[in-house]
């Protein structure tokens, strides 16, 4: 998929043609997440929900796909990645995991410095966790936090598919 710089809407389609890739689920939302090396406009790693073993989220998803590709840990992702780096998800970065699993906030948080900005479609519903805090928790860290407008209704369409 070709797309120009800052085509924040065109990435954020792209996030959500992934998220359609996650089964339907009434525990999960179904999100797509692209990693972008912005100085070269370079898609690095996509995700969605459940597309790897475990309960993983769409970002996680990009983030073991990283490690698999560089060969080191998580924690250790920071020194194989870019320098500019933007993350673009359907929804909002979960801050709490039901399932015990890192938040992707805190995975994100590791690459602070690098993921300058996070895209986001919609900010997470409350029907899992009461309060995420995870817009919070990235400003606070200085990484810039923009909704791309536009999908909205789409984007919680698909991501509640499966759900009662």
């Amino acid at each position: 998929m070709e797309l120009q710089p800052d085509d924040h809407k065109g990435y954020m389609s792209y996030a959500l043609s992934l998220a359609e890739q996650s089964p339907p689920k009434p525990t999960n939302f179904r999100v797509g997440a692209v990693l972008v090396d912005t100085t070269k406009n370079e898609v690095l790693a996509t995700g969605y929900t459940l597309e790897l073993e475990g309960n993983t989220h769409a970002e996680q998803c990009c983030f073991i796909k990283l490690t698999r590709k560089h060969g080191v840990d998580e924690e250790r992702l920071s020194e194989v990645l870019p320098q500019h780096m933007a993350l673009y998800t359907t929804m909002e970065p979960c801050s709490n995991r039901l399932s015990g699993n890192l938040p992707c906030v805190q995975r994100i948080l590791r690459l602070r410095g690098l993921i300058q900005t996070v895209y986001v479609g919609v900010m997470e519903p409350e029907k899992f966790v009461s309060e995420n805090t995870g817009r919070i928790a990235l400003q606070d860290a200085g990484i810039t936090f923009v909704h791309v407008p536009g999908l909205e209704d789409s984007i919680l369409k698909v991501a509640t598919a499966g759900h009662a």
